[in-house]
């Protein structure tokens, strides 16, 4: 195996894995009252909440609805379709 099949095993499931955190925030906004402070709420809210805490100082609600999840959704589509997908860089190096 060399250095980019190795790269690749490694991102696809990561970048896949924060996509599906991600959504599952998208999902708990619609439930204010879970304090994502704690288990198991916990395991999503830490490994995305670095992301999302600087994208809502430049992106603010909007109508009161956070939608910085949604354009991390967006952006982690985009790195593994540009990196991984059919014509992705790491795919198109191996």
């Amino acid at each position: 195996m060399n250095a980019i099949t190795i790269a690749s095993l490694i991102l696809s499931p990561l970048v896949g894995l924060m996509t599906l955190f991600f959504i599952f925030r998208i999902i708990l906004t619609w439930y204010p009252q879970i304090h994502l402070s704690t288990f198991p709420w916990n395991v999503i809210f830490l490994p995305t909440e670095p992301f999302l805490l600087p994208t809502r100082k430049i992106i603010p609600a909007i109508g009161g609805v956070d939608i910085t999840p949604i354009i991390w959704v967006g952006i982690f589509s985009l790195i593994r379709e540009m990196l991984l997908g059919q014509q992705g860089i790491l795919t198109m190096l191996n």
